[in-house]
């Protein structure tokens, strides 16, 4: 198999590696900003209700699809990326503007975005504004839910992305139903340069790019998120520009790419993979790996 035939996976294991140390760099200024999404932590209830609302909100997908009535999702997804960015550039200027002037500019560069991803929604703007938002909401939900709650809930997504896709297959159903909105709900990685997103037609057998949904990456990186927020026993180091990353945060990270090794492993194969399971699995077994190490508490 020739080299190039595995740029377009190392090419997503990097867009990945960046959503986490994104995600890990703006776990401090949420904090500063108070953007959590869950005034309780340790409260396992949350997870709960994170599920139940996932459900919900695939049903409704899954409905609008069929009724053919598909501009709702893509008034929906907008919405939620033009907050999401303004969350994520509202708490970073926070640093070096004042309130009002945050204000001001957040909006223009969080509408800006959001217009040219709706007018030009070609595969490096959507890669670029997943990244984004992708880490913005690992990040909010890894400084709102405590180890033993994330845990739960990758444990619970793990299982029903694996019904979703093998079982009901209902999640390759939604997939193949929104795609054709060019919306950063998928991280887009082409197999050659002149790669066009705008011109791809879905109804082709073989694809031209890589396709891994946004959830895939921000679901572990949750764990990596809240495995160096909430852990103070494990010895830390210093990254550049990120800040301080303790051990089981590391584990985490590196277990994350075990994971996504094996399952890149199975999509070379052709066939379309349930996601989670490898990396949220992967992302466990790191996480816990790394806390023997650092000889912290586990749970």
């Amino acid at each position: 198999m020739k080299l190039t035939k595995y740029i377009p996976f190392i090419g997503m294991a990097f867009v990945l590696l960046l959503v986490q140390l994104i995600a890990v760099a703006l776990s401090k200024p949420f904090e500063k900003n108070d953007m959590k999404a869950f005034s309780n932590p340790e409260a396992t209830s949350n997870v709960i209700y994170w599920v139940a609302l996932i459900l919900v909100f695939t049903a409704f997908i899954l409905l609008v699809i069929k009724l053919n009535k598909k501009w709702i999702i893509q008034a929906f997804i907008l919405f939620t990326v033009l907050s999401t960015l303004y969350y994520v550039f509202y708490a970073i200027f926070s640093y070096f503007l004042s309130p009002v002037t945050n204000f001001f500019l957040t909006l223009i560069l969080s509408a800006g975005l959001t217009i040219v991803l709706y007018k030009f929604p070609e595969w490096y703007v959507i890669d670029v504004t997943g990244v984004i938002i992708g880490a913005g909401a690992a990040s909010i939900f890894g400084i709102s839910l405590a180890i033993i709650p994330t845990l739960l809930l990758l444990v619970l997504l793990l299982v029903y992305d694996y019904i979703a896709v093998y079982r009901t297959k209902h999640m390759i159903t939604l997939a193949e139903g929104v795609m054709d909105l060019r919306l950063p709900i998928l991280l887009v990685i082409p197999k050659h340069w002149n790669y066009s997103f705008l011109t791809e037609k879905f109804d082709k057998e073989e694809r031209e790019a890589f396709f891994m949904g946004l959830g895939d990456a921000v679901m572990p990186t949750i764990l990596v998120v809240s495995a160096n927020f909430f852990i103070t026993e494990a010895t830390y180091y210093s990254l550049p520009l990120i800040g301080s990353v303790n051990i089981p945060a590391i584990g985490a990270m590196l277990g994350t790419f075990v994971g996504f090794a094996v399952l890149m492993g199975l999509v070379m194969k052709g066939k379309p993979q349930a996601g989670l399971p490898f990396l949220n699995g992967g992302v466990i077994l790191g996480y816990v790996v790394g806390s023997l190490i650092a000889g912290s508490p586990i749970i």
